[in-house]
Order: C-alpha cells, then sequence, then structure tokens
C-alpha cells in the first residue's frame, strides 16, 4: 500500500515524494524530483510506481 508522505521510485528511474492520496491503490498527487533539477507536481497512477522506499533507523552510539 502507498501512502502520503511515502518516498517512492517511478518507473521512469525518478524518487516522489506522495502528498496526497486520490483514491487507495488506484491514484496520487506526488512531488517529483526532475533529473534535470526541479520538483513537478503530479497526478500518478499505481501503475507508474516501481517501488516504495523503506526507512531504518541505526544508532550512531558507539557500542561499548
Amino acid at each position: 500500500m502507498v501512502n502520503e508522505g511515502d518516498k517512492i521510485r517511478l518507473k521512469t528511474g525518478e524518487i516522489a515524494i506522495i502528498s496526497e492520496v486520490l483514491e487507495v491503490g488506484v491514484a496520487y498527487i506526488a512531488e517529483i524530483l526532475k533529473k534535470g533539477g526541479g520538483v513537478s507536481i503530479e497526478q500518478i497512477s499505481r501503475d507508474d510506481i516501481a517501488s516504495v522506499f523503506e526507512e531504518i533507523e541505526r544508532s550512531l552510539a558507539k557500542a561499548i
């Protein structure tokens, strides 16, 4: 499932952030980071999405 705020990779290779879910599993508004620079706000479909990034937290503290 793709949610608001998710970082995704489009099938074009571009990275985007979902800013609004228009219809779950169907349509979204995304802020797309363009390869040449800049941001484009566009409506995309589920078929445009290649993957969803997952965030992992790692401690910076040294093990004792």
